[in-house]
C-alpha cells in the first residue's frame, strides 16, 4: 500500500502495510510471515536472506529496503516510502562486507 494511505489502527493484513502489494505479501508468506504482527522485532537482512534461500534466487536488494520500511513501521515509526531506506541499506551492507573481510584476514 502507498505509505501515505496507511492508517496504523486499520492494519489487519500484509497488504495494509506501507509498500506491500500482493507480490511482496506472497514473498513474506514464503518466509513464514502471514500477519503484520509477525514483523515486530524481525531483522530485514535475515528476512531477505531467508527469501533468497526459499526462492533459490538472489532477490533485488531493494527488497531489503521494503523489509526495512515495514519492520520500521511495525516498530512504531511513521510509514515511509521504501526508497527512503536505500541509503541505510547501502551503509549496512557496506559495513557487513567490511566485517566479513576483516574476519577473513584474522583467520
Amino acid at each position: 500500500m502507498n505509505p501515505s494511505k496507511v492508517i496504523r489502527n486499520q492494519v489487519r493484513k500484509l497488504t495494509d502495510l506501507p509498500n506491500i502489494g500482493k507480490a511482496v505479501a506472497r514473498d513474506l508468506n514464503l518466509i513464514g510471515i502471514s500477519m503484520p504482527e509477525q514483523l515486530v522485532g524481525r531483522c530485514p537482512l535475515e528476512m531477505y536472506r531467508d527469501l533468497c534461500e526459499m526462492t533459490d534466487s538472489l532477490q533485488d536488494p531493494c527488497v531489503i529496503d521494503i523489509f526495512m520500511s515495514v519492520t520500521s513501521f511495525m516498530a512504531g515509526n511513521d510509514a515511509q516510502p521504501w526508497w527512503n531506506f536505500t541509503s541505510e541499506r547501502k551503509r549496512l551492507l557496506a559495513g557487513e562486507s567490511r566485517h566479513r573481510s576483516d574476519r577473513r584476514e584474522e583467520a
